[in-house]
């Protein structure tokens, strides 16, 4: 037996076993044509990352930012679930999973058909007033900058995972944005965790919550290069809960992981829930 099956012969295990956490990165989502920062898919980024402070402060970065999504959003608007996503919801259906935590914004999760969701990072689809905190469908607000900018249609080159693209300059400046249409003033932003901004305490409270309990915690297709996610990980490790990482490329949180399975995420997940939804695994001989 080669080491690949002897690994996924001992994930199989670790997940027939139930009460699993699944902590999901953008990794799972690059089969659904939505790129990964990181991972064998993904490329670097030609900008640097929107921040919270540069969002509210400067109206220009603001512009800027919703030229880039308002193209963006229609990559990730027709993103259909893939099969990663379908063999979660496969595995939470049986009754092997505690709980879903995403990292990524996309909401594939749900569609696929998973339930209780906690997305640690906010919804794309989804559009926030930052002054009287109504929350908008990212459809209508599409509908609204479609309405405001006729003929906006730029050449995209690159999609990044948060939706937002490369665009030239040229075609930023011209690009007009629209305030909240509840308050008629507010400051629209998508309901997703910029850099700089504070993940909120209760869904990280939640987040540890459900990893402290777990039996095992599953990471899916998550360098876990940031402290967002990796911090589950380290929480895991630090109580002794057994931690598997199914990656393509290696992770910060290799060194405290029971197991790594460098593979596709679609195919080996497919393949997992096939050995364990229908029942129980048998033990290692």
């Amino acid at each position: 037996m080669d080491a690949v099956t002897e690994t996924f012969d001992a994930l199989t295990r670790l997940v027939g076993a139930g009460d699993v956490v699944v902590l999901s990165g953008a990794g799972l989502s690059t089969e659904s044509g939505i790129p990964d920062y990181r991972g064998p898919s993904g490329a670097a980024r030609r900008h640097t990352p929107m921040t919270y402070q540069a969002f509210t402060r400067d109206p220009d970065a603001r512009r800027r930012y919703w030229a880039r999504s308002h193209l963006g959003w229609r990559l990730i608007a027709r993103a259909a679930p893939n099969d990663g996503h379908r063999a979660v919801a496969r595995l939470q259906r049986a009754g092997l999973l505690g709980g879903i935590i995403t990292q990524n914004v996309d909401g594939l999760h749900t569609a696929a058909g998973a339930t209780g969701v906690i997305e640690l990072h906010g919804r794309l689809d989804e559009v926030t007033c930052l002054d009287c905190g109504n929350l908008t469908s990212r459809d209508e607000l599409d509908r609204r900058l479609v309405e405001a900018n006729p003929g906006f249609d730029a050449h995209v080159a690159h999609v990044n995972p948060d939706g937002d693209v490369d665009l030239p300059d040229e075609a930023v400046a011209r690009f007009r944005t629209v305030d909240c249409g509840i308050c008629g003033a507010g400051m629209l932003k998508p309901d997703v965790v910029f850099f700089g901004e504070t993940v909120p305490a209760r869904r990280v409270a939640d987040c540890f919550a459900l990893v402290e309990r777990a039996r095992a915690l599953l990471v899916l297709g998550s360098s876990l290069t940031v402290m967002s996610g990796r911090r589950f990980v380290l929480r895991a490790a630090k109580l002794g809960i057994p931690v598997a990482i199914v990656n393509q490329g290696p992770t910060r949180g290799d060194g405290h992981a029971t197991l790594t399975l460098d593979a596709p995420l679609g195919a080996t997940l497919t393949a997992l829930a096939d050995r364990v939804a229908a029942g129980p695994v048998p033990a290692a001989v």
